[in-house]
């Protein structure tokens, strides 16, 4: 299905617009979610509220697209995709174009939560378009274009909107979430052909991967990954601030940083995950570790900091990548379902890592943030190991049967 369906948008359009506008939503949607990271310490300002409650701004908006994950990209897989998207992207800049007047924090947070349960309805159709449109054996250099406009929104959304509530004004931060996409609403528009379902899995075949053990325990694992690395990353502004001293002018610079890394480090997961897929997710959450090791040692020092967001945004990077790949590989005979499965799963590590390392700041300060990242190291490697090796010796069986 998924093969036809990428013949004839590649006939209907050009293959390369298409990725690039696909691209520019998602830059959009992760603007809108990533972008609040910059600017919670100014929310937590302007509405008198703490830094832990401003963070529900995007623990609860990460629960929404958990909670929406299962089930909204299923119920809307038999809609045309085009017209889809346009109604989500409407969405996302109406809602950002009010959060510009609210002058209530739980008026924001309603504005901030609803469209969360279309998030996964984008992405997800994104992910599976862009599958369709690679040759066979190179999904994931496709699927990493894709992911580079989640990093895009990283460089973008949290440095600039960061930029704009400080220079400018809060408001100023959420005007640039709307404006961003409005423009893609208008392209998609444009420029994207129209995408009816041709053939279209009934929801209990796709359902019926939740029977697969295989499915449940990669689903765990994406989330003990994801909340490995969001854990700590929600609060990186604050941490620059409060345990290394940084200026907030210099803040914004190493929150683009990260996302430039973010971008560098998509493009080398496509290539890595093709070629070594199991070597990279065995040793990513020990990469990840060291880096944690370092930050609570030497978070304070300037020179090492600036060392260790270059490392950590590039880890960034290929995490989003690695959490995609292994939920697609677990359901490949569901795409559509899968990567929603990959959104819900990835957002429920958000909000369960940002909960805890919430816990860790709460108890001993905003330098002890980097023990609950440390904690999802572990429980990540642990489920990913166990992983490979039944898939190293499920392998193993086939071949010796084929002899």
């Amino acid at each position: 299905m998924e093969e036809k369906e990428g013949v004839e948008m590649e006939q209907n359009g050009n293959k390369s617009v298409m990725l690039l506008i696909l691209t520019t939503g998602v830059f959009g949607i992760l603007n809108t979610e990533m972008g609040f990271i910059g600017i919670l310490p100014y929310i937590a300002e302007y509405y008198q509220v703490s830094v832990v409650q401003a963070g529900w701004l995007i623990s609860l908006f990460a629960l929404g697209v958990a909670v929406a994950g299962p089930t909204m990209p299923l119920f809307m897989s038999r809609f045309n995709r085009k017209w889809v998207m346009v109604f989500i992207l409407g969405l996302f800049t109406v809602c950002s174009t009010i959060a510009v007047f609210a002058e209530n924090f739980y008026v924001l947070l309603a504005v901030r939560v609803l469209p969360a349960f279309f998030h996964p309805v984008y992405c997800a159709m994104a992910f599976t378009v862009a599958a369709g449109l690679a040759r066979t054996g190179e999904e994931p250099k496709m699927v990493a274009k894709i992911n580079m406009g989640v990093a895009a929104g990283m460089v973008a959304g949290v440095p600039i909107s960061n930029f704009l509530a400080e220079q400018f004004s809060l408001s100023a931060s959420m005007a640039f979430f709307a404006l961003a996409t409005l423009l893609v609403m208008l392209a998609t528009l444009w420029f994207i052909p129209s995408m009816p379902v041709k053939a279209r899995l009934s929801y209990g075949k796709q359902l019926a991967v939740l029977k697969k053990p295989m499915v449940w325990a990669s689903i765990v694992a994406v989330i003990f990954l994801n909340g490995s690395i969001f854990g700590v990353f929600n609060y990186l502004a604050e941490y620059l601030g409060v345990v290394s001293g940084v200026a907030p002018a210099l803040i914004s610079i190493l929150l683009f940083v990260y996302g430039l890394c973010n971008i560098l480090g998509s493009m080398l997961a496509g290539n890595l995950l093709t070629v070594r897929p199991l070597t990279v997710v065995k040793i990513f959450p020990l990469a990840v570790a060291v880096i944690y090791i370092a930050l609570l040692g030497g978070g304070s020092v300037w020179p090492l900091m600036g060392l260790i967001v270059v490392i950590w945004g590039i880890l960034g990077g290929i995490n989003a990548n690695i959490n995609q790949y292994w939920m697609a590989s677990a359901a490949p005979e569901a795409p559509d379902f899968a990567n929603g499965l990959f959104l819900t799963a990835a957002n429920m590590g958000c909000v369960l890592g940002t909960t805890v390392s919430g816990q860790f700041i709460d108890a001993w300060g905003t330098q002890y943030v980097v023990l609950g990242g440390l904690l999802f190291c572990l429980l990540a490697a642990l489920v990913f190991w166990a992983q490979c090796y039944h898939k190293q010796v499920h392998t193993s069986l086939m071949v010796q049967s084929e002899h």
